[in-house]
């Protein structure tokens, strides 16, 4: 029950001191708008907000799909074939030399103002993390467990699936949580460079033409978005590493 009240009691308190400090500072609203204009807005503009929110969101799960699955997938290379850890490691490290958002102006102009512009993005932005953290749980064996499969003559492949890769989940589901968080960043980057639709879009919009209010509610829609996939992705991540215990 207190694990329960306690985000709604941190909600509360952050929603108080936002509009004590409008109250306080005397802001004027088209700098700070108080939550009551923000929950207003947002329930004025409820259908436009949801069409916008729907694009950003299947952005988003097309990008921590093909992400995630890109990333799990060059992790089991690198750690099957030393070869491939020599020529693939590198390139992984390349890719976050570049900031994504500068990358973002070139994915438009190759892939247009639609979704897959977008989805590439969030890919881009959650491929290092969700590989990097499977790569090093896999490495991470211990090697106690490796001993005995090398004893009992297990080949590669089966200590590969029946060792490594269970023992490397709770690694796998650190790096999704974080994947969870990132995708919609590169998703909204991507509504920022170029696009017709989206909460980045829409934000873009209401900002333009000075309905801050409206551009802090598609802010709200947003972060809630964020956390509800979070705590799904957790959840998911929690059900499976207690299905290997």
């Amino acid at each position: 029950m207190a694990r329960a009240l306690t985000p709604i009691a941190v909600t509360a308190l952050l929603l108080a001191a936002w509009q004590a400090l409008v109250l306080l500072a005397d802001l004027p609203s088209f700098i700070l708008p108080s939550p009551w204009r923000v929950t207003t807005a947002l329930w004025d503009n409820a259908g436009l907000i949801g069409e916008h929110a729907i694009i950003t969101l299947t952005e988003v799960l097309l990008g921590l799909l093909v992400g995630s699955l890109l990333g799990a997938l060059t992790a089991l290379t690198l750690v099957s074939s030393p070869v491939a850890r020599h020529l693939i490691r590198p390139v992984l490290v390349l890719t976050q030399a570049l900031p994504v958002f500068a990358l973002a102006p070139i994915l438009t102009l190759w892939l247009g103002y639609g979704l897959w512009s977008k989805v590439l993005m969030a890919v881009l932005i959650i491929y290092f993390p969700v590989a990097s953290a499977f790569f090093d749980g896999l490495m991470q064996t211990p090697k106690g467990w490796l001993d005995l499969a090398q004893t009992m003559q297990a080949s590669k492949r089966a200590t590969l699936w029946r060792i490594r890769v269970p023992a490397a989940i709770p690694s796998l589901a650190s790096g999704l949580r974080l994947a969870a968080v990132y995708a919609p960043i590169g998703a909204i980057i991507g509504e920022w460079v170029g696009a017709s639709k989206g909460l980045g879009y829409l934000m873009l919009l209401a900002n333009g033409r000075a309905k801050i209010d409206l551009m802090f509610a598609a802010l709200v829609v947003l972060a809630t978005m964020t956390l509800l996939l979070h705590r799904l992705v957790g959840w998911g991540c929690d059900r499976l590493e207690a299905r290997l215990r």
